[in-house]
């Protein structure tokens, strides 16, 4: 059976055109002129399941390519399953996530990466693919990125941050990126400047300062920015790319910004929580509330230019990618483990839900237009991880992993009617312009008429090839 979209305005990164797309099994058949004899005839046809998207977009799926379903994190694990969490991300027109396997230091490789594919195996509601977060850099496990990246696990994450437990020094970070030289992979950093933040947040302790705010008093801008620099150099030394997570920060963004305008492959992501959320209103919110918003790095002031300056790095292509960093943990019994220091706070939010619908926000706000929603959301995190044309586009041969978004609908979020496995939202109450309406993940309609209709395990493992974004 084949599947007509009629109707719909498709929107691409290269702009918005009217047009019907044919869907035949799991993959695009074609995207047709809507007055077509073809388009015509398909309409007409009782071999042809027909979906109407007047005054709709049609768009490629979401790809969220940085969530962290069941990490372990402080003596807890986050709330959302695999099974949890992608049910989530295909309610908010998500489609695909990457995901990040664990090797703490001193752990094997090989069975750390293993663990995570038990625990996602016949549980995604949606396709999945993996990072490799690197804990111990020895010879062992630069042999193993080699074998990785055979294997489809093109990309590998080192923190700067935490100390004693994912940290790499310096050395470290230079000998995978040597690695990653040598075999195409894309390092991926978290940039802050942990030894430093240590001593701060110690001292904060010392002080009494223990409510949640002091978890963004104690991790300022400044050391994601001077992190941010340091691995940009460690990277042209070694020639190898460098990807940032989770950027916040302004200091950070204009290094980035720098090391573009010189042509280095330099690349970076944002995430809706550092695009609205600040630490005044919500990480210093009365009483031990702000906990719900402790993420690292940590929301940043509003009395500072963050929030106008990545805007304008989405806008620029500075920044490449909105993504979640979902890591979500339950107020009740995770975040309250950290009642008495800030310190044993669990670090995440939970928003794979919301991603598309409020980046779609930027669009209303004028921010960002349309084609760069979808390019920041989906064709370049598939170009950027090695999924692409098969992921992040509306295009003959491509997966028909397809959103039809209302742009007249709202969405309103809250604890009580939002899909993902968490007793509470950081965006409680808010009213977004636009609404996901249908969602299909390879063909198969998994969202509509207001209802899943998926299963667990109708998601599919990704083998990535190498980044496409590189120069």
């Amino acid at each position: 059976m084949r599947t007509l979209i009629s109707n719909g305005t498709v929107i691409s990164s290269d702009g918005g055109i009217a047009a019907d797309v044919l869907v035949s099994g799991e993959r695009i058949e074609a995207v047709i002129a809507p007055e077509s004899d073809l388009a015509l005839g398909l309409r007409s046809s009782a071999d042809v399941v027909h979906v109407d998207a007047a005054g709709r977009y049609v768009v490629p799926g979401g790809i969220d390519v940085h969530t962290h379903m069941e990490l372990p994190f402080g003596g807890t694990y986050a709330s959302d399953t695999f099974e949890t969490g992608t049910r989530a991300a295909a309610w908010g027109g998500t489609t695909t996530i990457i995901d990040f396997a664990v090797q703490r230091t001193g752990e094997d490789v090989r069975a750390s990466l293993d663990e995570w594919f038990a625990k996602a195996e016949g549980r995604c509601a949606i396709d999945y693919g993996f990072h490799m977060i690197l804990g111990g850099i020895d010879e062992t496990c630069l042999k193993e990125m080699d074998s990785l990246v055979a294997e489809g696990i093109t990309s590998f994450k080192l923190f700067m941050a935490y100390p004693g437990v994912l940290y790499s020094d310096d050395g470290a970070i230079l000998r995978a990126m040597q690695q990653a030289h040598d075999n195409g992979a894309l390092i991926m950093m978290h940039a802050e400047n942990g030894i430093a933040i240590d001593v701060l947040a110690s001292e904060a302790a010392a002080r009494g300062q223990i409510a949640p705010v002091y978890h963004g008093v104690t991790r300022p801008s400044r050391l994601e920015g001077e992190a941010t620099y340091r691995a940009i150099q460690l990277a042209v030394v070694a020639g190898a790319p460098v990807y940032f997570v989770h950027l916040s920060a302004s200091e950070a963004l204009a290094h980035v910004a720098a090391a573009r305008n010189e042509g280095l492959n330099v690349f970076a992501e944002t995430c809706p929580q550092y695009l609205y959320l600040n630490l005044e209103d919500h990480l210093g919110a009365p009483g031990f509330e702000g906990a719900g918003y402790v993420c690292s790095p940590p929301l940043r002031s509003k009395h500072e230019s963050h929030h106008a300056d990545l805007w304008q790095g989405l806008r620029t292509n500075d920044l490449s990618i909105v993504s979640t960093d979902h890591c979500p943990f339950c107020m009740k019994e995770q975040k309250e483990l950290g009642l008495e220091d800030f310190r044993l706070i669990p670090n995440g939010l939970g928003l794979v839900e919301h991603r598309m619908d409020l980046i779609h926000q930027g669009v209303v706000a004028g921010e960002i237009s349309l084609e760069r929603w979808v390019e920041t959301c989906s064709t370049t995190p598939a170009r950027m991880f090695g999924l692409y044309p098969r992921k992040g586009a509306i295009a003959p041969g491509s997966d028909a992993d397809i959103v039809i978004y209302d742009p007249s609908a709202k969405t309103r979020i809250s604890a009580q009617t939002h899909h993902m496995n968490l007793d509470y939202s950081a965006l409680e109450g808010w009213v977004l312009d636009g609404a996901v309406e249908t969602v299909f993940s390879r063909g198969r309609a998994v969202i509509y008429g207001g209802a899943y209709h998926g299963s667990p395990g109708d998601g599919e493992y990704l083998k990535r090839g190498l980044s496409q974004c590189l120069i």
